[in-house]
């Protein structure tokens, strides 16, 4: 009974040693030789030595590989790029040096030196003849990407992606890359992932806003833009997503709390600074508060001349400030504008008696039809009000002559705030139509009294 035990005894203790022999030899292959004789003599020896070989023999094959390593190592890449490039020469006559190896690592040097074509062109190499090195697809990936090739760099990252499933650089990569190419859906779940891994990464969260907002997740997308509108960095551009959103929703009290937040922000760029106020100003006119919006639009001429229609819309909305009935008229609701529209054909009957008979509120215009009665004619007109300072053409006109004689109306009145084209004019001689325009409504207007 006690022999066995022994004999096995001794089986496991032989076993043990050659595991333990075994993990040391492979232990020195990991480390190689290269790595043992830096830890016994110091990096700067180690280099002085092959260094010294080099002098002698500059095309010693195995001292430019260890330098090779060692300045790969140090992230040398000036130096990383002297060697390979050295071997990558020798490489036709050399069958022993690994051109796979030496392409990528060139390809490496290359881009950290932000040499991105000639990272792309020993990428290319290196792929050819080892396409599975998940560096080799990772830095052509990131070549292309610094080149704006995002098509190219997203075939790059998906391989890295099918080599080291896990890679959150890879994750990274995609993520930005379907971003940048504009293919939003496609960027969401790697951009989602970045974020679970980085929380504060506030770049992927803004490009996830940016993201949502494409792909129709407005709700989300709108939250995390306020959330960021504080940043120092994506606060200004968050800022006026929000507002463009609030805008859109016609909440424009919202809209002007973005557009501030923005404006508040230190550093912004003029670019960005210039639309918040260009936006905040229209948000302003949204509210009908024509003294902020002209502030803000003055503001833009001081910083930005000739910025988009600003010159316009100074010119137009000073009008406005120092005409309430003109603010009413192009500006009100509907009520209040209907209410005006009564008052102005009473202003243009002067002591008649004015009765309204029907009014029809259309998209584009507002038509009342009344009868006036004075002591020596009666008679029954159509008005037509446009809220437009456009130009209306001929047509316009002509259907409103046909909608004159259906309502077997006396005569017709066109009026709006801009003018009516050499058309409409034509037309109407002969015809029982007024047409008028800006100037003569001015002057109309100044009869009226908002409150009366």
């Amino acid at each position: 009974m006690l022999i066995p035990i022994l004999v096995a005894l001794l089986v496991a203790v032989t076993l043990v040693s050659m595991i333990v022999v075994i993990s040391g030899h492979k232990s020195k292959r990991k480390n190689g030789p290269i790595s043992n004789s830096v830890q016994r003599k110091g990096k700067s020896a180690v280099v002085k030595e092959y260094e010294k070989k080099l002098s002698h023999d500059p095309h010693n094959i195995p001292a430019l590989e260890a330098l090779g390593d060692i300045y790969y190592q140090d992230k040398n890449w000036e130096k990383v790029w002297g060697v390979y490039k050295t071997l990558y020469d020798l490489a036709p006559a050399h069958v022993e040096i690994d051109v796979a190896k030496t392409t990528r690592r060139i390809g490496v040097a290359a881009f950290f030196q932000e040499k991105y074509d000639e990272t792309i062109a020993y990428m290319m190499q290196s792929a050819r003849k080892d396409s599975e090195n998940f560096d080799t697809n990772f830095y052509l990936g990131k070549a292309f990407y610094q080149k704006g090739n995002y098509d190219k760099a997203i075939v790059c990252f998906k391989k890295c992606k099918l080599l080291a499933p896990e890679s959150s650089d890879a994750n990274e990569y995609l993520g930005f890359s379907y971003f940048k190419s504009s293919k939003y859906k496609e960027s969401l779940p790697y951009l989602k992932k970045l974020l679970e891994e980085t929380p504060d990464n506030k770049e992927v969260l803004y490009d996830m806003a940016v993201a949502m907002a494409e792909t129709g997740y407005n709700d989300k997308a709108l939250k995390i833009f306020v959330h960021l509108r504080p940043d120092p960095v994506f606060g200004p551009q968050s800022s006026l997503e929000a507002g463009k959103m609030h805008e859109r929703q016609k909440n424009f009290t919202a809209a002007v709390q973005d557009y501030e937040i923005g404006m508040k922000l230190e550093n912004v760029p003029e670019p960005i600074k210039v639309q918040i106020l260009y936006r905040c100003a229209n948000a302003y006119i949204g509210q009908n508060n024509i003294p902020k919006a002209l502030t803000l639009l003055k503001q833009i001429q001081g910083i930005h001349s000739g910025y988009k229609d600003v010159d316009s819309l100074v010119s137009r909305y000073q009008e406005l400030n120092q005409n309430k009935n003109l603010q009413v008229y192009l500006m009100s609701g509907t009520s209040d504008f209907v209410a005006l529209c009564r008052k102005l054909i009473t202003a243009y009957y002067t002591n008649c008696f004015v009765k309204v008979e029907d009014v029809a509120i259309a998209t584009e215009s507002v038509e009342i039809i009344c009868y006036i009665e004075t002591n020596k004619w009666e008679a029954k007109n159509i008005f037509r009000f446009y809220r437009t300072q456009t130009v209306i053409g001929d047509l316009y006109v002509r259907e409103f002559h046909t909608k004159l004689k259906d309502s077997k109306c006396d005569n017709g009145f066109c009026v709006t705030m801009g003018s009516f084209s050499q058309g409409a004019h034509t037309y109407t001689e002969g015809r029982p139509i007024d047409l008028i325009e800006k100037d003569a409504l001015v002057k109309l207007l100044k009869k009226v009294s908002v409150s009366g």
